[in-house]
């Protein structure tokens, strides 16, 4: 067990390389000089702003939970999380972040469900860590936006152009109200995403085309496309050869409580499935989150 450090509320609970400040009404994060600290959890508190210097003496933090705080846009400082060199996993959930915010190259999951983002366009992933904070993020194979409130112009066709093409393999997009996929969004991706929530949204079939989902078609293993507005099998999804068959009976393709009349879907469909006993990844949890 770590000693008691003055700066800290002494309800925090401290770990060897851990220390837990969940649900404390705490209104600032606490300035900490400690290399040999991994995790930080911080959730379900009070924090509205995090200066620029905030983590500066906490440079081999690898896990940070913030989710459940009060922090915007104006309130997270650009350069917050610049010094985490070795930071792999960063939850801002249930916050009220209007903007994506930048991470450094070493981050492997971000989740911002629940927050207010005003959309997805190529400028939402440029930020101060790199020139470009995708271009160097090779770590990165996670994002998570669910519950956004995202809406089809705001998801834009060149959103994810400088992703590392070998590096995302899962995204999820659920419950917002996105209503198209635009043409060639995934095209720049080799091999591709391998798992794509697209999960209780506004999609309809008219807004799904041939080429929404190009890049893709040898990679997805899972697309989610239940909960929607479809009334048709989606054109782009005939041509993903890559989905897969979980068993006999239920396939990755999730296209349930649609309006899609089952007496109108043709045989070959699914003709592209394969065998395979792939699942998607889980995003971590986390206490108090």
């Amino acid at each position: 067990m770590k000693q008691a450090m003055p700066s800290l509320p002494a309800s925090c609970f401290l770990a060897q390389t851990a220390i837990a400040c969940n649900n404390i009404k705490m209104k600032h994060v606490p300035a900490l000089t400690d290399p040999s600290l991994t995790t930080f959890y911080l959730a379900e508190n009070e924090i509205a702003k995090i200066p620029a210097h905030t983590f500066l003496g906490l440079p081999n933090l690898e896990w940070l939970a913030l989710s459940k705080n009060k922090l915007d846009t104006q309130g997270l400082h650009p350069h917050a999380f610049k010094n985490l060199t070795w930071l792999k996993y960063l939850n801002l959930d249930r916050n009220s972040l209007s903007t994506v915010p930048a991470w450094p190259d070493s981050q492997q999951e971000l989740q911002l469900n629940d927050n207010l983002l005003q959309g997805l366009q190529r400028s939402s992933f440029q930020g101060v860590v790199t020139e470009s904070v995708l271009k160097g993020s090779h770590s990165l194979s996670m994002l998570v936006f669910n519950n956004s409130r995202l809406q089809e112009d705001q998801l834009a066709p060149r959103a994810w152009i400088d992703l590392p093409p070998q590096g995302l393999q899962c995204l999820m997009l659920h419950h917002s109200l996105i209503e198209c996929i635009s043409g060639y969004m995934f095209a720049h991706m080799k091999p591709g995403l391998g798992f794509l929530h697209l999960s209780h949204n506004r999609l309809r079939a008219d807004g799904v085309h041939g080429m929404s989902f190009h890049g893709l078609r040898a990679s997805l293993a899972e697309l989610l496309l239940d909960h929607n507005h479809l009334q048709a099998i989606p054109r782009g999804h005939l041509g993903l050869k890559g989905l897969q068959v979980h068993d006999s009976n239920r396939i990755s393709a999730h296209l349930e409580n649609n309006l899609i009349d089952q007496r109108h879907i043709i045989p070959t469909a699914f003709s592209c499935s394969q065998a395979s006993e792939r699942g998607p990844p889980a995003p971590a949890g986390e206490e108090g989150s």
